[in-house]
């Protein structure tokens, strides 16, 4: 087994500064942190069926209803029987009395040497000990002939071996995936309580932005970020309730900001958060009494993303270019889901892997950069392939991409073969 560690380097990019704003940027482990700090779980829940529970999170503890199996059943199709009606040296010939086949009771008693068929699931006569698996047996009419001596308890599913009356089966924070609906179906439970999805809207920025399809204009480009972030917030489990494209205004972003931080949980906003003479959403924020827990963050790409809240709803400033607008949310949209909903399995988590080339950094910053996954090497290790740069316009890239490695602040080149972080998108 290779035990794999982080690469570590001197600094971290804590203390990187921003040469636009002269101001000190906030390292990505610290930003984080503000988000778990400011975030609190959403009050109140909902009762829902199975059948909608796949990306919900749990927020009342599952137990089990019943006893799982109910009975004593039989693990494949083949003959049941008693071991000790087994004497002497085989082979042994036995009488086949009956026939029990799932979803019908064992409501015959088993005769000393006989048999019954049965078939996967079917209960089983307190008599037995056994099944043999049919492909063990000879049988003749109404008569099999054994030529191995079976073991008691071979093939049998025990009353209660599962699950127990009462015992924990999936735990409150728990995000809702196939195996955790099938774990609660088998423990009898049809309703389950889960906690609100929340609610998002997302407000794109920016004269020049029209909706894909439209015939474009002059100076206008098309809308990536409002349909990109709308697939991702929903692939996280959240809801999107309105998205909305905002000019550039101080008056009617403030405007709008303000309307929507009544009726949302969280508003996301792409573009309009750097320090140039058009960008008006921090300015529309402040206006209104909002806080910001964080204003730039030291990572390439997506430095002036930001966090706060605007009255009882959270906030998180996105980039404009799209690529950065991913990478941004990546990283931290899916930790604030977690946060509002109690999550305790976040849906996306980092991992080590190594990269199939040599890397060159310029340091000052941790950079993101697009990764796609490439197999495994010789030792076992995951490998991704990744560009010399990530550019922030460049959204064709993005097609090949499976996620984002994390080249330190301080590291000006990684090695081929190499370790680093890597994140998956979420959707």
């Amino acid at each position: 087994m290779t035990l794999m560690h982080p690469l570590e380097v001197a600094g971290c990019g804590c203390d990187a500064l921003d040469q636009g704003q002269g101001q000190r940027l906030m390292p990505i482990s610290a930003a984080l942190a503000v988000i778990k700090d400011w975030t609190t779980i959403s009050a109140g829940g909902e009762v829902i069926g199975l059948e909608q529970a796949r990306g919900r999170i749990l927020a009342a503890p599952v137990t089990a209803q019943a006893m799982t199996p109910p009975f004593d059943n039989s693990a494949m199709d083949g003959y049941t029987l008693c071991t000790a009606d087994l004497r002497g040296e085989g082979p042994w010939t036995l009488t086949v009395s009956h026939c029990i086949r799932a979803g019908s009771p064992a409501d015959m008693p088993l005769q000393a040497g006989q048999a019954m068929q049965v078939f996967t699931g079917a209960p089983l006569p307190v008599e037995a000990d056994t099944v043999v698996m049919r492909e063990r047996v000879l049988r003749s009419g109404d008569h099999i002939t054994l030529t191995r001596r079976p073991k008691p308890q071979d093939n049998i599913r025990y009353t209660g071996e599962d699950m127990r009356p009462g015992q924990l089966i999936v735990d409150v924070g728990r995000r809702l995936d196939t195996a955790a609906i099938a774990a609660i179906a088998a423990a009898g439970c049809g309703l389950i309580q889960v906690r609100p999805r929340p609610r998002i809207a997302i407000l794109t920025t920016g004269d020049e932005v029209r909706s894909a399809g439209t015939v474009l204009g002059a100076a206008a480009i098309w809308d990536v970020n409002s349909p990109m972030l709308t697939a991702a917030v929903t692939g996280a489990g959240a809801a999107v309730v309105e998205v909305i494209h905002g000019g550039d205004s101080l008056e009617a972003l403030r405007d709008t900001l303000a309307e929507l931080c009544q009726r949302v949980d969280v508003i996301v906003t792409t573009g309009g958060i750097s320090v140039g003479a058009a960008d008006f959403v921090k300015p529309a924020i402040a206006e209104l009494g909002g806080e910001f827990g964080f204003s730039g963050v030291a990572l390439k790409p997506g430095k002036p993303v930001s966090f706060g809240r605007i009255g009882a709803a959270y906030w998180l400033g996105l980039p404009g270019n799209p690529v950065s607008a991913l990478v941004t949310w990546t990283l931290f949209g899916p930790q604030l889901l977690s946060e509002l909903t109690g999550a305790t399995s976040p849906a996306a988590r980092r991992r080590h892997v190594v990269v199939d080339a040599a890397l060159t950094h310029h340091t000052g910053r941790c950079e993101l950069r697009l990764a796609t996954l490439f197999g495994f090497d010789g030792l076992g290790r995951e490998v991704v392939c990744c560009p010399q740069e990530t550019k922030s316009a460049q959204v064709s890239r993005l097609v090949e991409a499976d996620g984002l490695v994390f080249i330190p602040a301080e590291a000006d080149s990684i090695p081929k073969g190499g370790m680093v972080e890597f994140l998956p998108f979420n959707s």
